[in-house]
């Protein structure tokens, strides 16, 4: 059966080969991704943003199965994202929406700060799948992770505002491995059963380093999440594999092309780093599993 997806972010939703139909609507309207030294675009607001949803209205095709959002700029804008999502909701309840609450990273926001109390308090309420990096989770929470436990609070917090689904995507947890190489990401997944009781699957994943600053994994990462998740609902390992190994082959293609393009001894450019996407249909639609997760307790 084919599921519909409304993309409102920066990005196009990568999801077409995997059988999703994707209607999008951009965040902003930028000449290239902030990656580069110079851009030029517009940030779309929420009454320009309200004027295409109703467009969709009038023609009776918005019944969604999933929405996803990712990078803004404009508080009016995100705030209008949670009203919309909220009436698709209500059109229908199994709907889901996965939210990329794109704040910053490494200590500092990349947004406008006024975005972070909209997030916290209208924004994550609604969604039931969240891929915040460590700096986003910590601020969402007020908690600091510096142990694998402190991260597991901090899912479960997060958890406590009400996404079902937290994927930390990127941590500065060491390595089990013990190889400073590896990043650690890692994920939660609560389950309610018929009974009313609850049941929590956490994960644990080791990702090879590269060096190199990408543009784009991000809505990437968010958007082969929430295709795996809809091919396994219930196996938040599955999923992450799956998600976590397309990454893989995606940035993996990348960096060589950007290497051999670049020539020996140069750092390759933002425009030699766009990510292979069209080159990696083939990993995308059935990647080989090359990131293994670990169940936590």
């Amino acid at each position: 059966m084919e599921c519909r997806v409304l993309s409102i972010q920066s990005h196009v939703v990568r999801g077409y080969v995997l059988g999703f139909e994707v209607d999008s609507i951009n965040s902003v309207q930028f000449s290239n991704h902030t990656g580069y030294s110079h851009w030029k675009g517009q940030v779309l607001t929420a009454d320009e943003l309200h004027v295409l949803y109703e467009g969709i209205k009038l023609n009776n095709v918005h019944q969604y199965d999933y929405v996803l959002t990712g990078y803004t700029r404009d508080t009016s804008f995100l705030e209008m994202v949670v009203d919309i999502v909220q009436e698709l909701k209500r059109a229908n309840p199994n709907l889901v929406y996965v939210c990329d609450p794109v704040l910053g990273d490494h200590g500092s926001m990349y947004v406008p700060q006024n975005l972070y109390p909209v997030y916290k308090n209208k924004v994550v309420p609604v969604a039931d799948i969240i891929t915040p990096n460590q700096f986003e989770a910590e601020l969402l929470t007020g908690k600091n992770i510096s142990t694998e436990k402190d991260a597991v609070e901090v899912m479960d917090l997060l958890h406590a505002m009400g996404p079902d689904t937290v994927v930390i995507t990127s941590s500065d947890l060491p390595s089990r491995l013990g190889d400073h190489r590896f990043l650690v990401s890692l994920g939660s997944q609560r389950h309610v059963h018929p009974d009313g009781s609850r049941t929590t699957q956490r994960v644990r994943i080791e990702v090879p380093k590269v060096d190199a600053v990408f543009v784009g994994t991000g809505d990437l990462f968010a958007a082969m999440l929430l295709a795996w998740t809809h091919h396994y609902p219930n196996d938040l390992k599955m999923a992450c594999e799956k998600t976590f190994s397309v990454m893989h082959h995606v940035i993996q293609r990348t960096i060589t092309y950007a290497h051999e393009l670049a020539g020996p001894g140069q750092r390759p450019s933002p425009p030699q780093l766009e990510l292979r996407m069209v080159q990696s249909k083939a990993d995308i639609e059935d990647p080989a599993i090359v990131t293994e997760a670990t169940v936590i307790s």
